[in-house]
This record gives structure tokens, sequence and C-alpha cells, in this order.
């Protein structure tokens, strides 16, 4: 799965140390409700599981890679598809994209490339996505792809003393 700037790809066992750097990371444990750290061997496991298909794990991770070159990439980021319901052709959608390319427009390219994968490969009828209310970054790159805000969740995520409300998405397929 490619775009002009990205490719989508499975995970490899070569991964393990970044994702278990990404899901070590404390200051972004509250995008996911993380509030444990993974072990390496978790991690590992995770990637040695995840060549089941998305049907049994009702989850699907994708590396997101940057060209660098015509044959050579690096690794940004990954995009997940979650709560995935093939009997209401629905699923999740969440983003991570290291900070060093972040508001290059590969996030856009990478939900792009996920969304037409969803749609017509997957014959999903929607995606959606919980962001928090101050997450204006992200707010603004899902309201791009035309997810639309149906609803807020009040007070819905406790975090450093304090309560977040979260904004639910959706983006249909028409």
């Amino acid at each position: 799965m490619n775009s002009e700037k990205i490719k989508l790809r499975a995970l490899e066992p070569s991964d393990a140390q970044l994702l278990f750097e990404w899901e070590n990371d404390q200051s972004i444990w509250y995008l996911s409700n993380t509030i444990a750290p993974f072990s390496k061997f978790d991690i590992e496991q995770y990637i040695l599981n995840s060549e089941k298909d998305i049907f049994s794990n009702k989850q699907l991770r994708l590396m997101i890679d940057k060209k660098i070159s015509n044959s050579e990439f690096q690794t940004i980021g990954s995009i997940d598809i979650f709560d995935f319901d093939p009997i209401n052709k629905r699923a999740g959608i969440g983003i991570l994209i290291i900070k060093e390319e972040r508001n290059k427009g590969l996030a856009s390219e990478a939900l792009d490339v996920l969304i037409k994968y969803g749609f017509e490969t997957l014959d999903l009828h929607q995606f959606y996505c919980n962001i928090s209310t101050e997450n204006e970054v992200s707010l603004k790159l899902f309201k791009k792809k035309n997810f639309q805000p149906v609803g807020i969740k009040k007070a819905w995520n406790f975090r450093n003393g304090k309560f977040y409300d979260e904004y639910l998405l959706q983006l249909v397929n028409e």
C-alpha cells in the first residue's frame, strides 16, 4: 500500500525495538490509555502474532515508511485499525508519527492509503476515531479527511490531575 511519499507495510521482527520505544514513551500513553510499560518480549510476541488476519485479530497495525529514494525508506510511524467489526462494517483508526516527521503531510497520506484500503478491500462502511478536544493538530488532520464530529464524551480521560473531554469522529463511506 503506497502513495507518493509513504508506504504502509506489515510489521517485521526488526520493528521490535522501535515499537518498544514508542509503546513505552510515557508522554503519549494517554493516547492509547496505556498505564504500564510493555516488555520487549510482549512486543516481540505481538509482532509474531500479527501475521494473523484482521478477521481473527480484529485489529491491524501497519508501519508507515517515508520514501527517501526509490529503494530506501525510513520508518516514521504506525497506523492502526482497531475494533474491526466486519458485521457492522466499521473500525476505529489511530495514527502515530514521530515528532521529527510531523506537519509534513505524511500522516495525511497514510490516512488516505488506509482509508482507501478499508473502504475498498475490507468493505468497511465507516471509520471512527477518538481525539481529545485539546489535540488540535489531530482534529485538524481528521477533519481534513472529512471525519465529522458526532459527539463529545465529557470528562472522558483523566491525566495529570484533570479530566479532558474527547471527540468521537466518524467517516462514513457514502
